[in-house]
């Protein structure tokens, strides 16, 4: 134990040292830059396929059919803006929910931000802290540090004052000062931090899924653009600005251009109303994470109670002077946890007795002690782990801790704190009772979540009766077990966990063990905790969720930090997972169906042009401008796939993403190609057209599109509440407009004054939508899927 005290650095010392760049400057959080999210908004491959085109287009002289030209500028605004909103947020989250070293300088302690630490600083150490810096120990009592996150060590590794501590591990017990020996990103976590940063994320079936969607476009895209741009330049006959135009018309809605920017649009957006909740979101997928957890680990204290406690009752057991006792202990604890501080509160007048030896409290020995010479050796701690279970005072224990209650023994033990076999034989004096509020929206949580058929499984330090108690109060049903009965085998473990809720006096590794023999089973688990013990368990669970008042460590290593400390925030996050799931999973098919469409018209017309040159027939132009396809997009697409991907969504959700958007989308596209195809092909005149037959025959194919595309809207759309049937409604009337009024008919090359082909391009435009119809029943009955077409009211 060494207990001397260092002096920090002067003013002046700290003052050289930023001046000669000697500060502890990473990041606190892993964010880009505001150049970085310009140039990755800007400069992608979507924008570099468009900006080609759009460059074509423009050499033709034709600027009106450059109008997709303007999707580059708005990708780019949309996603840059969204982005440093999002990000704007996150940073002053972060400030907020940042942990805070208390640095000792010559000017004074105080806690500063891990940015303003500098070489040779002293840093204090408690229970909980993380360390923010390599350094060398100076100053220790009890000190032990948990290494497990960054070497695997499980043990906590003692330190000695000249013993070397690293940045991202914790203080798990006892007390102590270190030096900063290295800062930034010379120390060791910084470095794993930025190698790791690189390639780990939270898992993300919907990022992942977007990926083999847009590979999938890619294996279409080529072959059917190389077939198209060879036919419309090279056996059409036609002008050569006509031929590029039409070749263009054929390649721009292919490129699925909104997919992306609309999904990081919805992870943005959710960002942001969760900061307006004082949520901090430290990875961007775990919003989606959350949304598909079935299981949920919470933590008594702190999480479904209050953090504070206080001195219910006192119960003598002997005739020593419990009072000052208590005094003296809580006095001379450096950092008191909750109990401590509980009874500091109650007993504020220490004798000054003076300690010889002291045993921090840890979560797996659940007692701590300080000797006194003359005045004996005292330890504080779990009656159920002190004392013979069949004795008196824990009979006592356990009648008052299965009302809901925590209830700590206070006794004298025959050996000082420090020694190898302490605590020896105890000898009980009082039973300190401690009282902690049920959280007052524990219950609504907790009701959302067995409604949602999540599962809560309650695992706490605490004596398994007294957590028993609570999660009874609170309507949880299923069996209470104490977990120093739980099996070692993960089977075995996870059987256990299947048919018991509640687990009381659980260690920091079994909390792990759990949450791995869940994950076993095919669970997704998320872990709620605020202490030191729970780190390992949240750094393991597949979305760790932290409390901000808990240890800088616990907030460290969480993917979600509630700044708020409250539980009931959690229904708010998988509130955001599920609208970005489900809203992004129909917006993927809207896109999905366009690219579909839109290969399948590329190589129906470019076999037909080759079947031209083969047979010496007539060639077939491809039925589109790009002016076409533009406005085809604008509210087939476009506006709808927006506003859909930032609408309200509590539909729960499930895997298989991409297997439900291929057979959604698939069909949906084959049965607008062929419609369309057939259209044109009844309206086309032949070689001998004119420019106003062919822009007569161009406008009965999108007539026909146009009017299959919406109804794949309409579908999409589903189940109806009133904004979704305006927004359909709305989406065809625009259309109704565009071909009704002659200025918009001239700007936008549309004809549809021959009656007989628009009247025929009409019938196959909504024959092609009864299939798409017809297509979203039969899929219901194939999987399984109940089809609604009204939105439920909910009860």
């Amino acid at each position: 134990m060494t207990t001397s005290t260092t002096q920090g650095l002067s003013d002046a010392d700290v003052a050289q040292r930023v001046a000669e760049g000697k500060t502890n400057d990473v990041p606190t959080r892993a964010a880009r830059s505001v150049p970085e999210i310009v140039r990755s908004n800007v400069f992608t491959r979507i924008n570099a396929i468009l900006g080609v085109l759009f460059v074509i287009v423009l050499a033709t002289g034709s600027v009106i059919n450059g109008a997709f030209g303007l999707l580059i500028i708005a990708n780019s605004a949309i996603g840059i803006i969204q982005e440093l909103r999002a990000k704007q947020t996150l940073d002053k989250l972060a400030i907020v929910g940042q942990a805070k070293p208390l640095v000792r300088r010559q000017s004074g302690t105080s806690a500063l931000a891990p940015s303003e630490v500098v070489l040779d600083d002293v840093i204090e150490l408690g229970p909980g802290d993380q360390i923010v810096v390599d350094g060398v120990v100076l100053e220790e009592v009890s000190l032990e540090v948990d290494e497990s996150l960054l070497t695997g060590e499980a043990d906590p590794i003692a330190k000695d004052a000249g013993d070397q501590v690293m940045s991202g591990s914790f203080v798990v017990a006892g007390s102590g000062a270190y030096r900063a020996a290295k800062v930034g990103r010379e120390a060791y976590a910084a470095k794993l931090a930025e190698e790791a940063s690189k390639f780990t994320l939270v898992k993300s079936e919907l990022r992942n899924g977007i990926n083999k969607i847009l590979q999938f476009i890619t294996y279409l895209l080529v072959p059917a653009g190389a077939l198209i741009i060879y036919t419309q330049l090279f056996t059409t006959g036609a002008d050569w600005r006509e031929s590029v135009l039409r070749m263009v018309g054929a390649l721009v809605p292919m490129v699925p251009e909104g997919l992306v920017l609309m999904t990081s649009i919805a992870f943005a957006v959710g960002v942001i109303r969760l900061g307006r909740r004082q949520c901090l979101v430290n990875e961007l997928p775990a919003i989606e994470g959350l949304a598909r957890v079935d299981v949920v680990c919470a933590d008594k204290t702190g999480t479904l109670t209050e953090n504070g406690m206080r001195v219910a009752e006192l119960k003598p057991l002997t005739a020593a002077d419990v009072g000052n006792v208590l005094a003296q202990l809580a006095a001379d604890d450096p950092h008191p946890n909750a109990s401590m501080a509980a009874i500091a509160e109650a007993y504020k007048m220490p004798p000054g007795w003076q300690a010889s030896a002291t045993a921090p409290f840890k979560s797996a020995t659940k007692w701590s002690g300080t000797s006194y010479g003359d005045h004996g050796n005292w330890v504080i701690g779990a009656p159920d782990v002190l004392l013979d279970a069949e004795s008196p005072a824990a009979e006592e224990a356990e009648r008052i801790g299965a009302q809901g209650l925590r209830v700590l023994l206070l006794g004298s033990s025959d050996l000082p704190v420090d020694h190898p076999d302490a605590p020896g034989t105890v000898t009980p004096v009082a039973l300190v009772v401690l009282e902690q509020r049920v959280r007052p929206d524990a219950r609504d949580t907790l009701d959302y979540f067995a409604a949602q058929k999540v599962a809560v499984k309650v695992i706490s330090g605490d004596n398994a009766v007294s957590v028993g108690a609570v999660a009874g109060s609170l309507g949880l049903d299923g069996e209470t077990m104490d977990a120093r009965h739980l099996p070692d085998r993960t089977d075995a473990l996870a059987d256990t966990l299947e048919h018991c809720t509640t687990f009381g006096r659980v260690r920091p590794d079994q909390k792990r063990a759990m949450v791995h023999a869940l994950q076993s089973r095919g669970h997704t688990v998320a872990m709620t905790g605020d202490g030191v013990n729970d780190v390992l368990a949240l750094k393991d669970a597949d979305i760790g969720v932290a409390m901000g008042s808990g240890s800088s460590a616990s907030r460290a290593v969480a993917q979600i930090v509630l700044l708020d400390n409250r539980f009931a925030t959690l229904p708010y996050v998988v509130g955001e997972g599920r609208r970005v799931i489900g809203n992004i999973e129909r917006v993927s098919n809207l896109f999905l169906t366009k690219t579909v469409y839109s290969v399948l018209l590329a190589v129906l017309v470019g076999v037909a042009g080759l079947s031209a040159k083969i047979f010496d027939t007539d060639p077939l132009p491809f039925p589109f401008q790009p002016i076409h396809v533009t406005i085809a997009a604008w509210f087939t697409i476009g506006i709808p796939a927006f506003i859909l991907s930032l609408a309200p969504n509590k539909e729960r959700a499930h895997s298989g993403f991409v297997r439900r958007v291929m057979t959604s989308a698939l069909p949906s596209g084959l049965a607008v190609g062929l419609a369309t195809f057939a259209s044109y092909l009844l309206a086309y005149p032949g070689r001998g057209a004119g420019a106003a037959e062919q822009t007569q025959a161009s406008t009965a194919a999108l007539i026909t599109l146009l009017i299959s595309a919406i109804w794949v809207l309409a579908v999409v759309a589903r189940p109806y509440q009133w904004w979704r049937v305006a927004l359909v409604a709305v989406s065809a009337l625009a259309y109704v407009v565009i071909f009704s009024l002659p200025p918009l008919r001239k700007l936008f090359l549309l004809d549809p004054s021959n009656l007989e082909l628009s009247s025929m391009a009409l019938g196959l435009g909504l024959l092609g939508a009864g299939v798409v119809e017809v297509i979203w029943w039969a899929q219901g009955a194939v999987l399984g899927e109940r089809r609604r077409l009204w939105r439920e009211r909910e009860r």
